[in-house]
Parts: structure tokens; C-alpha cells; sequence
């Protein structure tokens, strides 16, 4: 009964599945069937003839390779920093833009604030490198005006992991706002209205009606961005890259992409990306049971 309903429903709302197919035939092609090719990381890769299966032995080889429990830890710090420093920023930004009550000028922000996710990686980074420059970049020249010296933050392995984290807010805050903005756009303006009339402040209307009625989008989005915790940013370290930071900001992603397409060590990079995307799994599904149990919202 339930399958004849659910097909019902499909015969039903056909456009809009119609309108659906598109993603869905993307994600089946890039990320359903590339799993079939993760087998190669129990094998040994030959250009001429059949592989030959070796079960666990890259693996064994990843785990005692100092390389790759560096870059693991490169990984963890970076996306750390990302979740704790990033993650509120959109949240925050969303609540400031529904405060605004000028249209125009309103328009004016979101269109600002979302902009730089337009941008590519490329351009951003040079972007940044410019900004940073030590010898005329803009913060340079600021830091100088206060009669503070010059710093090169593109090869200081002190400031390289924060400049990943302040071009990553940059460039997605705005963009990620938009996803709170539409939750509080489906909020009742009646309990906004009767709030006033009971002498509610702005502020006490966000703490007691926006928050709560945003809990359960939060919570989503948390949960689905700890699925992506080990995904620290390839194209973004890819280009801020250089060998003065490389020990302090080099990824898993960029360390399968460095052994497996430079070094053409196909089987062994497979295993490295195997072992990160087993992280993901397991931290979607455990902080999904983990607030089902204490919130009662999760992912589904």
C-alpha cells in the first residue's frame, strides 16, 4: 500500500520529480558510481592485465606512514577551526540582515555578502595574496599606519591556518545565510506582532521566537556539515599552498591528490580517500543518533 501511494504521489507532482532529475542523475553520476572504483584500494593497480586484490595491505601502509598521520592532523586542526570559527558566522549574519528594515539597503547587503561565493578559488586567492602582501597589501599598509611591522602571512606558519579560515568566512557566509534566511522568512509575523504588544524588545523577539524556530535548521545543517569534516578545503589549500606552510596546512586532500594523480599511486591514494570519506560516515551518523537522543531533531 505504501509503494501504490507513494507512486501515486509521484504520478501526481511529475514535474516537479521532472524538475528533481537533474540533480539527481549528477549525484548518481559523480558521487553513486565512482564508489564502484573504491575496490581499487584493496588492489594493486596494473596498467596491462587484471589487478591483483591485496586486501588490507595500503592500509597497513597508510597507517605507518608519519606523512599521513601529519597531514590527518593538519586536517582535523583545520576543519576544527572552520566549524568553531565559521559554522555561527551565517547565523549570525541572517539574523543582522532580518533586522534590517530598508529594502533597499537590505538588497544592497545580501547581494555584497554573497558575492564572493560566485568567485573561484583562483581568483580569491589572489585576491588574498594581494591583500596580504608585505610589502603594499591593504592590511600591511594598515598595520604600518599604526606603527606595527609588516608581516608576510602567506608564508608564516602562524597566521597561514587563520588566513584559511578568515577567506573560507569570506567567502561563504553570505551564501550560507541564505538557508536561516528562508526559516525565519516561514516564522508567523502574528507571533513577532503579539511580542510587541507584550513590550518585547528586538532583541528579546530574536532570543525567544527566531532562535528556537531556527533550532531544528541548525541542528540539520551542524550535522551535515560534520559529514564534510574531513573535506578541510582542496581548492582552497590547493592555491594558498606554498613550501614555506606546506608542513602546517597540507590535507588529506591535497596529499591523494599529490601521491595518487603526481605520483601515480593510484591504489594507495584510494585507500587514504577510502579512510576519510569512512570518517564522514561514521561522524554524520553518530552526532545524527547523538541529538535524536538529547534534542529529538536530526537529519531524518
Amino acid at each position: 500500500m505504501k509503494v501504490k501511494a507513494k507512486l501515486k504521489q509521484i504520478k501526481k507532482d511529475w514535474i516537479l520529480y521532472l524538475m528533481l532529475l537533474p540533480a539527481i542523475i549528477y549525484f548518481v553520476t559523480f558521487h553513486v558510481v565512482p564508489l564502484i572504483g573504491m575496490k581499487l584500494a584493496f588492489e594493486d593497480y596494473r596498467i596491462i592485465g587484471d589487478n591483483e586484490w591485496v586486501g588490507m595491505k595500503h592500509f597497513e601502509v597508510l597507517f605507518s606512514s608519519p606523512a599521513f598521520f601529519d597531514v590527518l592532523k593538519n586536517t582535523v586542526i583545520i576543519s576544527t577551526m572552520k566549524m568553531l570559527f565559521i559554522f555561527p558566522i551565517p547565523i549570525i549574519l541572517s539574523l543582522l540582515i532580518n533586522e534590517v528594515r530598508n529594502g533597499k539597503f537590505r538588497g544592497y547587503v545580501q547581494s555584497v555578502v554573497y558575492l564572493p561565493h560566485f568567485l573561484s578559488w583562483v581568483v580569491i586567492a589572489g585576491v588574498w595574496i594581494s591583500l596580504l602582501n608585505p610589502v603594499d597589501g591593504g592590511v600591511n599598509v594598515l598595520r604600518n599606519f599604526f606603527q606595527m611591522p609588516s608581516l608576510d602571512f602567506m608564508t608564516s606558519k602562524d597566521h597561514i591556518r587563520w588566513v584559511l579560515v578568515f577567506s573560507e568566512m569570506w567567502r561563504t557566509a553570505g551564501w550560507d545565510s541564505i538557508l536561516y534566511l528562508a526559516a525565519i522568512m516561514k516564522i508567523s509575523p502574528s507571533l513577532y506582532e503579539a511580542a510587541r504588544m507584550d513590550g518585547a524588545s528586538n532583541l528579546q523577539q530574536m532570543r525567544y521566537i527566531t532562535l528556537p524556530a531556527l533550532a531544528t535548521t541548525v541542528v540539520t545543517v551542524f550535522i551535515l556539515n560534520l559529514g564534510f569534516f574531513m573535506n578541510a578545503g582542496f581548492d582552497q589549500v590547493f592555491n594558498l599552498i606554498n613550501d614555506s606552510v606546506i608542513s602546517v596546512i597540507d590535507i588529506l586532500d591535497t596529499y591523494v591528490y599529490r601521491i595518487g594523480i603526481l605520483n601515480g599511486q593510484y591504489a594507495y591514494a584510494t585507500a587514504a580517500s577510502l579512510f576519510k570519506g569512512a570518517i564522514g560516515v561514521v561522524l554524520i551518523l553518530g552526532t545524527h543518533f547523538i541529538s535524536k537522543r538529547l534534542t529529538g531533531k536530526g537529519v531524518w
